[in-house]
């Protein structure tokens, strides 16, 4: 049986997470801890889980590849750049919710789409390609586009295609730019992952219903609105479905939890889930992402 490849495009970071006197330093990033996740609900013998991104060559750099390979994601080609460090987010802890502080102005990650055919070589062997809206606002404009023509023909050649917008307002330079980006990448999707209470701030849908029927309209054939373990909605095959969730008892930190539910959706799709069920897969990872500190481990 052939194996086939899951291929995970975005940025990698330092986390510093915890309570003082017991913080941590870990690598994480959105569509790293859905990749890291991803390797461990799917079979090695079936499914390569790649991450192409960009890293320094510092010590934290290597590290942050050691700690990749050693999960069992392979780098894909990702290339390794002199003049940068990695981004850097420490993440706050204030009554079971968190704020995060960045440093990321010069990282390598901004620089992964810099050189094209190394970006395509590591897409045209991928049988499903994800990526993010993160992924999208840290690249300068030129290289954004470049990334996107790439998944579309990536997609052309057969390549299942998986976005989540995961909207981060301070990383994109207008209310506009972010709208438009993220709507168009989400045409170029099988699959769309959107979570209402970013949605409903930026496109000002009411409900998850309407979030999802407006991805419906772009063209989306599968699109599952996450909202906080609330009701969710879901769109497949033109069929519009509302699924209840079990509700968390305990929230430790809430950071990995979009990303875990995700990989546990993703997975389960994989393997020949129904949406329900691939759905219900995918909250129950997540409960377990949020009653430990940091996005993921």
């Amino acid at each position: 049986m052939t194996v086939q490849k899951a291929l995970f495009i975005g940025e990698a970071m330092i986390e510093i997470s915890g309570e003082a006197g017991a913080l941590k330093l870990v690598f994480a990033g959105d569509v790293l801890n859905t990749a890291w996740y991803m390797r461990r609900l799917l079979s090695a013998a079936d499914w390569e889980v790649a991450f192409f991104t960009a890293t320094g060559r510092d010590i934290h750099s290597q590290a942050m590849r050691s700690f990749i390979r050693q999960s069992g994601i392979e780098l894909a080609g990702s290339p390794e750049l002199e003049a940068y460090l990695p981004g850097l987010y420490i993440i706050h802890q204030e009554n079971g919710d968190r704020r995060f502080t960045y440093w990321r102005k010069n990282s390598a990650a901004r620089h992964l789409a810099d050189d094209g055919d190394v970006l395509w070589q590591a897409m045209v062997d991928a049988n499903v390609i994800y990526f993010s809206g993160i992924t999208l606002a840290i690249l300068p404009l030129a290289r954004r586009l470049s990334f996107l023509r790439s998944v579309k023909r990536a997609r052309l050649r057969g390549a299942r295609v998986v976005f989540d917008p995961n909207i981060r307002r301070e990383l994109w330079s207008s209310q506009s730019q972010l709208r438009a980006v993220l709507s168009n990448a989400a045409r170029l999707a099988d699959i769309v992952l959107p979570s209402f209470g970013d949605e409903r701030e930026h496109f000002r849908d009411a409900s998850p219903i309407a979030c999802a029927e407006r991805y419906s309209t772009w063209g989306v054939p599968e699109v599952i609105v996450k909202n906080g373990g609330s009701l969710m909605a879901v769109i497949s095959e033109g069929r519009t479905e509302e699924i209840e969730l079990e509700q968390a008892i305990q929230v430790v930190d809430p950071t990995g939890a979009g990303d875990a539910f995700n990989a546990g959706y993703l997975a389960a799709r994989t393997l020949g889930d129904t949406i329900v069920g691939s759905v219900y897969a995918g909250h129950r990872l997540a409960l377990d992402a949020i009653s430990r500190h940091g996005a993921i481990g």
